[in-house]
């Protein structure tokens, strides 16, 4: 009988190993689910590495271009291609238009808040290589400091600005960039960005965070 209980006392403990190692694989496809670009599922367990230094999801919602260049005989074909370290997504392509509004939003894992976010407009091309339309940087740290220090946000009344970013020689902000509580008590940033390496043209994003359980962060 002793024998018999230590063997279904094992037996218990294989049966919680296995079901915490599936739980923690379905967050792990859950998460790349929601990130455009990520591994398929088949290659999800090299990415543990990626998983386990996971902070959050960024939430890049690609507002609109203004005055944007010109690049085909009167107008340009643009989209937005994001990069942050090895990660590139896209927005659609917007036709005939140097006013876009794509209002796509792209989802970026983030790991490290020191690495700088890119952002690159093209026009498109049918025939030939897309044209660059300028580019663009932004940093998340200070959004992120912004999460970290403001945890109670149930107390804090809606449309608070938390902190404010000026822009500068350092930077590609064109006004200030406010980073506030919304009407649904979610911290915001909102971004008007200058693009470089061209003649014209701004870019307007908003970044929001995107929790999941067992974050090493929050």
């Amino acid at each position: 009988m002793i024998c018999f209980g230590w063997i279904e006392v094992e037996k218990e403990k294989r049966n919680l190993f296995h079901l915490a190692v599936q739980r923690r694989r379905r967050l792990r496809a859950k998460m790349y689910s929601l990130i455009e670009g990520a591994p398929r599922a088949a290659d999800l367990e090299s990415s543990e590495s990626v998983m386990d230094n996971l902070m959050g999801l960024l939430r890049v919602h690609v507002k609109r271009g203004v005055n944007l260049a010109v690049r085909d005989v009167r107008s340009s074909d643009p989209y937005v291609v994001v990069k942050m370290g090895n990660q590139r997504l896209k927005t659609r392509i917007v036709k005939k238009d140097v006013n876009p509004e794509w209002n796509d939003d792209l989802t970026l894992s983030i790991t490290d808040p020191d690495i700088p976010v890119s952002l690159t407009v093209y026009d498109h091309d049918t025939f030939s290589k897309d044209d660059k339309m300028g580019d663009s940087e932004f940093e998340v740290r200070s959004f992120i400091e912004a999460l970290k220090t403001y945890t109670n946000l149930e107390e804090i009344p809606s449309g608070t600005v938390l902190s404010r970013l000026k822009p500068d020689t350092d930077n590609c902000l064109v006004d200030e960039s406010a980073i506030y509580v919304n009407n649904e008590g979610k911290i915001i940033q909102d971004l008007f960005l200058r693009l470089r390496n061209v003649e014209c043209g701004e870019v307007e994003i908003q970044l929001q965070w995107i929790h999941y359980p067992g974050s090493k962060t929050f």
